[in-house]
């Protein structure tokens, strides 16, 4: 990955050359109770519902420096990838971006129109660990979909903006970074 990194920086030594993680992830009108505290002797009351209706939040981060792209669409697919890659492309324009994805079908689509600006690196199958966006659903999960049902789908997707925009760059940065990134 770096040596790639290095490669793309001296065909373009005019440009600033990212290294970014992308995944998606589904919220939606399901949830899961977690854990939570009560007075003592009391048995905590979590609402729960099981309607499936989802928004899929597509994200790339740049664990090096925190910053951060989202984007919520309604399905994944290789036309929801599409137009991640061009908002993407159009946000970080001046940029060389090393996208690293997992193997979904959608990030390896015949489809796939990959902007002039953006290479794709795929990690090993089955390995999650090794995507440092995974940290960052655990994260928006607790900190804005916890012990919560909701009325809409639009009240889940106002959540998860809400939710997405408390993330600070030195927070994505703390969750993200590895040490393995700079071998």
């Amino acid at each position: 990955m770096n040596s790639r990194a290095k490669e793309l920086r001296n065909v373009n030594p005019d440009k600033k050359v990212r290294i970014m993680f992308q995944d998606e992830a589904g919220f939606g009108r399901i949830n899961k109770p977690k854990y939570c505290w009560c007075n003592h002797k009391i048995r905590p009351s979590v609402p729960c519902h099981h309607l499936r209706e989802y928004r899929y939040t597509y994200g790339a981060v740049e664990p090096t420096t925190g910053e951060n792209f989202f984007l919520i669409l309604p399905y994944c697919n290789t036309d929801c990838m599409n137009i991640f890659l061009k908002e993407l492309s159009k946000t970080y324009k001046n940029d060389m971006i090393l996208l690293v994805c997992d193997g979904a079908t959608w990030h390896k689509s015949k489809g796939l129109r990959i902007p002039e600006n953006i290479e794709i690196m795929h990690i090993p199958p089955y390995t999650p660990e090794m995507n440092p966006i995974e940290q960052i659903w655990k994260q928006i999960r607790t900190m804005g979909f916890k012990n919560e049902f909701f009325h809409t789908l639009s009240d889940v997707v106002d959540r998860l903006c809400e939710t997405i925009n408390k993330l600070t760059k030195e927070m994505v940065k703390s969750i993200t970074n590895r040490d393995w990134l700079y071998v």
